[in-house]
């Protein structure tokens, strides 16, 4: 009879998931803004459009999405015979849940000569009233793809809206939703820290307010802000999106500096996403362990909502 692992620590805890994951072939796929220790021993990192394509061709049987619960529903989806699991179920995502299905829908009819275009940040149901699926680092090539003057809809998140309609010229009709994260940075604060760090370029996801975009050096995914940080010659950056990305950041630029950006609210950490951080070691082990907690999308649910994400794919290459 095998014993039972001793888990007292996180390099045990390392060590099973390690070994779990080849005798279930299973791929651990990590967001940014998961804890360090889950970047650490995930097989791939990446932003929402990232890990979709990578889901996409995976040839493992098990997937770990570390993550919140609409990317282990847009990996189900995309990968229907494959057992996605997620390590805490609790992880949910404000924005996705400012963008009711129903409400959602009866949005839609109410303008039915719309193209509808969905964050990915959305619930499998939002996806299945959707006309094309996109995250914030291709949402713009997707929208340019457009005619000028068809008339679209985008939701959920008002920011990301606003600043595609600014850099396309578009007027697309906004859904009202935000990223309780995003949407609290605080421009006093960060002009403040500018003073204080004069050499120190800032990084704005979009996501954030229209003032915040205003004042960013680079606007972008997180990806295309790590990219930047990547090849620009500044010594230190201000990084106005969820705080995670800054361990993947500090470990492909170990010269630079690179600095959290506060919030409106000093009696939290609001540069967190407490959804995110929900996943842990322990969480990771015990889903590779016990096969469970196993994600689920409705089939009928699941078919119309394959559409959208091919098509953001598609339009993505």
């Amino acid at each position: 009879m095998n014993a039972t692992p001793n888990l007292s620590s996180a390099q045990h805890l390392k060590e099973e998931i390690s070994r779990l994951k080849k005798e279930k072939n299973a791929l651990i796929m990590a967001h940014y803004y998961q804890r360090d220790e889950i970047q650490e021993i995930a097989d791939f990192i990446g932003d929402s459009l990232a890990l979709a394509r990578r889901a996409a061709r995976t040839d493992a049987d098990v997937i770990v999405m570390c993550g919140v619960n609409f990317m282990g529903e847009t990996a189900k989806i995309l990968c229907p015979d494959k057992v996605v699991l997620i390590p805490d179920t609790e992880a949910g995502c404000s924005l996705a849940d400012s963008c009711d299905p129903v409400e959602f829908e009866n949005f839609v009819k109410q303008h039915p000569d719309h193209t509808v275009i969905s964050y990915v940040n959305t619930s499998a149901a939002v996806k299945a009233l959707t006309d094309i699926v996109v995250t914030s680092g291709n949402a713009r090539k997707i929208v340019e793809q457009l005619p000028q003057d068809e008339k679209i809809i985008f939701g959920p998140d008002r920011n990301l809206g606003e600043y595609i309609n600014s850099v396309t010229g578009r007027s697309m009709l906004l859904w009202n939703g935000a990223c309780h994260v995003h949407d609290r940075f605080s421009l006093e604060k960060i002009a403040e820290m500018k003073k204080a760090h004069p050499r120190a370029k800032v990084l704005v996801h979009p996501e954030c307010r229209r003032p915040l975009q205003l004042i960013a050096d680079k606007v972008g995914s997180t990806a295309a802000l790590l990219d930047f940080a990547a090849v620009d010659d500044a010594p230190e950056y201000i990084v106005v999106t969820e705080s995670g990305i800054l361990f993947e950041m500090r470990k492909k630029c170990p010269g630079k500096v690179f600095l959290p950006a506060p919030a409106d609210d000093a009696e939290c950490q609001c540069n967190e996403c407490d959804f995110m951080k929900l996943n842990t070691l322990r969480k990771v082990y015990e889903a590779l362990r016990d096969g469970k907690p196993e994600v689920q999308v409705d089939p009928a649910i699941a078919a119309k909502a394959i559409r959208p994400i091919e098509r953001m794919l598609e339009m993505s290459e």
